[in-house]
């Protein structure tokens, strides 16, 4: 059987019977959602690594106490435990983040797009870097919706239940997201669309 083809559910059940590579797929396979979201919400490379580490830390403890309840997905319960360290560091700073990119690292770069050629490209990194930047004008809560929607591929249900609030409201928050990021757009009288 192709790893790729092992649930989730399936590497937990092999690693807590003592097979601790089943633990290595796991974390490959969801690195890029969670370190992704992460990196999106902190705004800082080195910080959203320490998340990242510090997520799986608390997800390995729980899986060795046997306190693990399987309830749903494997994702939006450890993207839940990003959330909420998220939200413990930004309790501590007690100020809104701010977003940076840095030398070393831009995600939109990273966006992995085929079969382009360099005009495209060019076109596609203008695009991407025009609406990175709007989304970072965006209160904190609606920019959170975005990023785990479209860079972590969360459904609204998975959503809600990481950010803590209802459906409607992860629904109500990327609606007013998207009615903002077309004012800016307006506003800024930005052409966007590829």
């Amino acid at each position: 059987m192709q790893i790729n083809d092992v649930t989730d559910h399936q590497l937990i059940e092999q690693y807590t019977n003592g097979n601790k590579s089943a633990i290595e797929h796991l974390i490959s396979r969801h690195q890029q959602k969670i370190f992704t979201s992460l990196y999106f919400l902190v705004r800082n490379r080195e910080l959203a690594e320490d998340m990242f580490q510090e997520t799986f830390i608390k997800v390995i403890n729980t899986f060795n106490n046997g306190t693990y309840k399987e309830e749903g997905k494997f994702l939006p319960w450890a993207m839940r435990i990003g959330h909420n360290l998220v939200i413990d560091y930004f309790r501590k700073k007690q100020r809104m983040p701010l977003v940076y990119d840095r030398e070393d690292y831009s995600v939109v770069n990273n966006l992995k797009i085929h079969d382009e050629n360099a005009e495209d490209k060019i076109c596609r990194e203008q695009i991407h870097n025009e609406v990175r930047l709007l989304i970072e004008e965006l209160p904190y809560e609606q920019r959170e919706i975005i990023i785990m929607r479209h860079y972590a591929d969360l459904s609204f249900k998975e959503i809600a239940d990481v950010t803590n609030c209802s459906i409607n409201t992860a629904l109500g928050r990327m609606r007013y997201a998207l009615i903002n990021l077309r004012k800016l757009i307006k506003d800024k009288n930005l052409v966007v669309t590829s």
